[in-house]
């Protein structure tokens, strides 16, 4: 997609339809004003993909936050440091099997705060 001019990464999310993961890829030709979407699928059990921080640097962020909010492994990223400083990074709050009434906070030394 690079090659064919879409120069710009606009966001990088995805959604949970229970039998599998979908990403989704909005892409930018800033020279003709163009957009594509390219989806991947992804299972559920293992999701797992490449990083394509070499190819966008916008992807960092995006991909930190399909680690965390999915539980989506990404390979090759650079960055390992958490973006939500309190949380635990093992569950995965945007899944559809998350469960909501767990406290996930935690104390510097790793301890569960009672809320």
């Amino acid at each position: 997609m690079r090659k064919q001019g879409f120069d710009y990464l606009k966001k990088i999310t995805a959604v949970d339809y229970s039998s599998y993961l979908q990403l989704v890829y909005i892409l930018y030709n800033t020279d003709n004003k163009k957009e594509e979407i390219v989806t991947v699928k992804l299972l559920p059990e293992k999701p797992e993909i490449d990083t394509v921080e070499h190819i966008y640097k916008a992807a960092d962020w995006y991909e930190r936050e399909l680690s965390e909010m999915f539980g989506i492994k990404v390979n090759g990223r650079k960055a390992k440091r958490l973006l939500l400083e309190e949380w635990n990074g093992i569950d995965a709050p945007l899944r559809k099997s998350f469960i909501w009434d767990k406290d996930y906070r935690k104390s510097e030394d790793g301890k569960k705060i009672d809320v």
